[in-house]
């Protein structure tokens, strides 16, 4: 059975009392928003170091509503988050049909089946949807839908952004390690196709297939494993469920950087930003969750925030209304990235730079200087409208 939460972002929650008496007085419009997620049963990895925290996503859509909530409060707007949380293994669309009553505005936390499975549903339409999980390219391209936008970046957006720095160091012969799940073969597609799009090359590739537990001996086996790649500049590593990655940095054959989902990776947010204001963000989602903010988080909290913006601009909660703004040159988000972040209107999926970093800074801001586009410089990062194959948004 699903688990039901409500979280309800209230005027004694922010730090303004007078806005609570003046939205009183003022025609007051609420503005439900229902955060669905399926949970999952994460695999055995070689490392505990990092587990999956049980709030990933819904965290960021938590911190996004008290924002949302300290100028609604001015406004006569009323923000509350409620939360159909999911078992392993259990019904999500029949989850779905009785939450999609709840609320017009929808965040999914799930695979990219569950959100085609859902945004389908009559029940789904004319409402408006926020994928916050899946960076699939079927999503934004050939199985897009009209009432789902993604504040995800997409998975080629990504590898395009670290391609296009590893181009930017004319570090261009590289070598890859796959791991062997179907996540990591979907990323190394991803690093495979983006390599090509920029005109680097990968000269040879080595499929993981160890089944041991190399902890105790990796000073010996990694060099062994990496010794007949053929001379690289940069070692890519496929393995986002982060079973091995972690041992193959400083113990290859030849001294060599590593990139990819591990070493030198790219990311939607990193503990490590913090520019252009991003230091405050840090800051207070740390002090409202106890952790540091990741990526899901960051898409949960722009979601939340873009609908928040909409209704503050538009002064309407209706769906339509909504959508045809997010979507309209008029709409854009701080998202403490440096520039504002925007929708495309071809395929519904937000506009953002995506960091480089390591794990103890960011290294560069990508779309990265002299990578250059005739719209916009961020729709050099994943795939762009002659690319995309999504018709639903008219394109």
């Amino acid at each position: 059975m699903p688990h039901w939460t409500r979280w309800a972002a209230v005027c004694a929650a922010t730090a303004l009392a007078l806005p609570c008496s003046a939205a009183a007085q003022a025609a007051k419009t609420d503005v439900p928003i229902l955060y669905l997620r399926q949970e999952i049963k994460q695999p055995p990895v070689l490392s505990n170091l990092d587990p999956v925290p049980e709030d990933l996503g819904l965290a960021g859509a938590k911190l996004a509503v008290t924002d949302n909530q300290t100028t609604g409060a001015f406004l006569g707007h009323d923000y509350r988050l409620d939360i159909i949380s999911v078992a392993p293994g259990e019904d999500l669309t029949g989850a779905a049909r009785q939450g999609l009553a709840m609320a017009p505005f929808v965040l999914l936390d799930g695979t990219a089946s569950d959100l085609l499975a859902i945004a389908d549903l009559p029940e789904a339409q004319g409402k408006l949807l926020f994928n916050v999980s899946a960076g699939d390219a079927s999503l934004r391209s050939a199985d897009c839908r009209a009432n789902l936008l993604h504040t995800l970046p997409e998975d080629a957006a990504r590898t395009d952004a670290l391609m296009q720095f590893l181009v930017a160091k004319q570090w261009r012969k590289l070598a890859m390690i796959v791991g062997p799940t179907p996540n990591d073969q979907a990323y190394a597609d991803s690093l495979r196709r983006s390599a090509a799009k920029f005109g680097l090359a990968i000269l040879g590739e080595k499929a993981w297939t160890f089944d041991t537990d190399l902890r105790e001996s990796t000073m010996a086996e990694v060099p062994r494993f990496t010794q007949d790649l053929p001379d690289h500049d940069v070692l890519l590593v496929a393995d986002p469920t982060d079973d091995f990655g972690r041992y193959i940095l400083h113990n290859t054959w030849l001294p060599r950087p590593v990139a990819g989902s591990h070493g030198l990776h790219a990311e939607a947010w990193a503990p490590v930003v913090e520019s252009w204001g991003a230091v405050q963000l840090q800051n207070r989602f740390e002090a409202s969750a106890g952790r540091d903010m990741r990526s899901r988080d960051y898409a949960a909290w722009l979601a939340v925030r873009s609908i928040g913006e909409a209704v503050t601009r538009t002064g309407s909660a209706d769906p339509a209304n909504l959508r045809a703004f997010l979507l309209s040159d008029a709409f854009q988000q701080d998202g403490f990235k440096g520039r504002a972040l925007t929708y495309r209107a071809w395929n519904g999926q937000m506009r953002q730079p995506v960091a480089i970093v390591n794990d103890r800074a960011l290294v560069a801001m990508a779309p990265i200087e002299g990578f250059l586009h005739q719209r916009n410089e961020t729709d050099s990062l994943g795939l762009d409208q002659p690319e995309s194959d999504c018709t639903a948004f008219g394109g």
